[in-house]
């Protein structure tokens, strides 16, 4: 399988999220940049609010890869106590990534959403969405942060995974949707006809517009 674009990935996935329509708790995330895309599929096609999820991973400093935490919007800090331990993480160095990490992060928010402030998630069923999972050490990432913040469910839905990556994420949600598992997955890019890269412009254009549409309801 493989899809001409974005677009038409999220249709794709829209299709097999549609047990979710008309659910009014239901809020559509999409990982930037390029699952914001795809996720304005889904949220067009569910009827429910889109906006964007921005984390970071916090990396051990020698070994960047490796993720000894997260930080994500609206002010969520996780660490992952077993690796910084296995790690010997000085504390002054894990200050210092996460100094660095949430930069970062507020720059990237501030790109993409404005002056808009992060979606409220708490008691909210969210539908976490990206173009494809290699690792999935990102969308593990914003899977804790958003539970941290109260989400009452957490779905991950995605175009294109590997099988194995899809059954240990369904560990961690209340539900994943993969409408292809591929093995070996290699690059996700593989998998698309069109894989230009999603501009900040592209991004704002889709959540704004979507606001426009269906104004996020703050409660």
């Amino acid at each position: 399988m493989t899809y001409r674009d974005r677009y038409d990935a999220g249709r794709r996935l829209a299709a097999r999220l549609a047990h979710h329509a008309g659910d009014p708790s239901v809020l559509v995330l999409g990982l930037p940049r390029g699952g914001v895309p795809v996720a304005a599929e889904v949220a067009n096609a569910l009827g429910a609010p889109l906006d964007v999820y921005v984390v970071r991973k916090l990396g051990v400093p020698d070994q960047r890869e490796l993720a000894m935490g997260a930080v994500g919007s609206g002010g969520v800090r996780l660490m992952n106590e077993r690796v910084v331990r296995a790690s010997d993480v000085a504390p002054e160095a894990i200050e210092e990534v996460i100094r660095e990490e949430e930069r970062e992060l507020g720059r990237r928010e501030r790109d993409l959403r404005g002056e808009r402030p992060a979606p409220e998630v708490e008691g909210r069923t969210i539908v976490l969405v990206d173009d494809g999972i290699a690792t999935g050490s990102t969308m593990r990432a914003a899977i804790a942060a958003l539970r941290a913040r109260g989400a009452r469910k957490v779905v991950v839905g995605v175009p294109i995974a590997a099988s194995e990556t899809c059954a240990e994420l369904a560990e961690e949600v209340d539900e994943v949707v993969c409408v292809a598992t591929p093995d070996p997955v290699r690059a996700i890019s593989l998998w698309y006809d069109d894989f230009e890269q999603t501009t900040d412009a592209e991004v704002r254009r889709l959540v704004e517009g979507a606001a426009a549409a269906s104004p996020l309801d703050p409660s």
